[in-house]
């Protein structure tokens, strides 16, 4: 089945940007929302100039305005006319050791990642039961697979938990057997702006590499996949069973 119009968030800048260029090369309808309109407006000319038969179309969006996040994307739907899958892509890495004065940033991490998460799942799935189809992605990260140090502790839990609440609703469609599927994306390291600044990183790939490999993983419709799969397959295997004093490094 080809999923040929998509809602992405998040899809200002790194991953989404990304992934709405890749999916654009292989000709599909792109809705995309962020806060930066400009860059919105910006990526939409490219893309239509380069892509022609790729119809996009743009929206202001903070996922944190919950109710914002319903409107846009039935918004999209109207204007569609369906849609077919959405990538819960919206994130941010701020953060610090909990207990050092950070918590505004630890919070706004966890509402932005999670909460605002749980909106993006809610007004994908009413669209899509009202359909009796779609496909819901979720961007996790290899950093729910285990806690991690510093300003990673909030963030690998967010992801923990986004990954948690993917299965649930899977879980619940299996349930209702509901043709709906429902896949969780774990990247690796990426380079993008959340980790720009981040250095001597293991195994990281660049943007253009890193979103080959999520469009590709996205296409399968798996129930979960690491991304680049190699070597994010074996390093989440070995994650799962080393000690925590060994796997922290990686944070």
């Amino acid at each position: 089945m080809v999923r040929q119009t998509i809602i992405i968030t998040g899809a200002s800048s790194g991953l989404g940007e990304g992934m709405a260029r890749e999916f654009a090369k292989l000709g599909r309808n792109l809705a995309l929302c962020a806060r930066r309109t400009d860059r919105l407006e910006a990526l939409k000319t490219e893309l239509e100039a380069d892509y022609p038969q790729t119809r996009v179309s743009v929206k202001a969006l903070d996922v944190n305005d919950h109710d914002q996040v319903f409107s846009v994307f039935k918004a999209f739907r109207e204007e569609f006319g369906s849609i077919d899958r959405v990538i819960v892509n919206a994130g941010m890495g701020k953060g610090a050791s909990l207990g050092t004065g950070y918590f505004h940033a630890n919070v706004q991490t966890a509402q932005t990642n999670f909460v605002a998460a749980v909106a993006q799942c809610e007004a994908a799935l009413e669209i899509f039961r009202e359909q009796g189809d779609g496909h819901l992605v979720t961007v996790s990260s290899i950093s729910a697979l285990r806690g991690m140090p510093r300003a990673m502790t909030v963030y690998a839990a967010t992801k923990a938990g986004l990954s948690a609440l993917t299965e649930g609703i899977r879980a619940d469609l299996i349930r209702s057997r509901s043709k709906i599927k429902t896949s969780t994306i774990l990247p690796g390291f990426i380079r993008s702006e959340i980790n720009e600044k981040v250095k001597n990183t293991p195994f990281m790939v660049d943007t253009e590499t890193g979103c080959k490999a999520l469009v590709k993983a996205i296409e399968k419709e798996p129930v979960q996949a690491y991304v680049p799969g190699w070597p994010w397959t074996l390093v989440a295997f070995l994650m799962k069973r080393l000690p925590l004093k060994i796997v922290m490094k990686l944070g």
